[in-house]
């Protein structure tokens, strides 16, 4: 892990605990306004039953664990993993019945190949552009053969914004907006198979689209049902 990795990390945990309490205030679900993201989340879940094998899903970035529960609707052994301590707690006292733990996804404390499926919804956003490929690695290292992969991020050109307070709390958070077809790169060199890139306009008052990667580790399909809709998915665009 290099030096960036640690101060990147530090910033993170600390800015996110600072904010925890209010973020979780002002997105009590941050889904609930978004049809075409829960839409995205749910073929998602799809997916991922219909392979079979029970795996648990990690939902990496869990934040206040909304995603995290609404996975957990859908029928899915699901667990929350999050850097920021403060985080982890919110998360666990609002949702008790579910798992959550501090973790970091440059290194996430898991087996290799033990995750059905694993979804990172605008948590790569902070991740430094060096460390990113051994992001996406781990990821792929924590997928079973046939595991399903869903990222979501602001899109741009490789641009950054430094912000410095949220919430009225002092915080250090760089967000990174990235060419969809270059993480789509990145996800292959990584030995994941790309099943889908979904660009979607921007909400009303935001500036940027919004673009989720459905990725496949490579290995048997299961089931009939996951083939046809594999094969569907191929190089959709929205």
């Amino acid at each position: 892990m290099t030096d960036l990795d640690v101060d990147f990390l530090h910033a993170t945990r600390t800015s996110y605990d600072a904010i925890a309490e209010a973020y979780a205030e002002e997105f009590p679900d941050g889904l609930g306004h978004r049809v075409l993201d829960r839409a995205l989340v749910s073929w998602f879940a799809d997916l991922v039953k219909e392979r079979g094998g029970g795996e648990p899903v990690a939902d990496v970035g869990c934040g206040p664990g909304f995603v995290t529960r609404r996975l957990d609707a859908l029928g899915l052994p699901v667990f929350g993993v999050d850097v920021s301590p403060r985080m982890v707690a919110l998360a666990s006292r609002a949702h008790p019945h579910l798992r959550f733990h501090v973790g970091s996804m440059t290194g996430l404390d898991l087996p290799d190949r033990s995750l059905g499926g694993l979804l990172a919804l605008y948590s790569v956003i902070h991740v430094p552009d060096a460390e990113l490929p051994g992001v996406v690695r781990e990821f792929r290292r924590v997928l079973v053969p046939g595991g399903w992969l869903l990222l979501a991020f602001q899109t741009g050109r490789g641009e950054e914004l430094h912000v410095t307070e949220r919430f009225g709390h002092e915080v250090s958070l760089r967000y990174r907006f990235r060419d969809p077809e270059l993480v789509a790169a990145l996800l292959g060199d990584a030995g994941l198979e790309v099943r889908a890139r979904v660009v979607l306009a921007p909400d009303e008052g935001a500036r940027r689209p919004r673009a989720f990667l459905l990725a496949r580790a490579p290995g048997p399909v299961t089931s009939a049902v996951t083939e046809r809709t594999a094969l569907a998915t191929t190089d959709a665009w929205a």
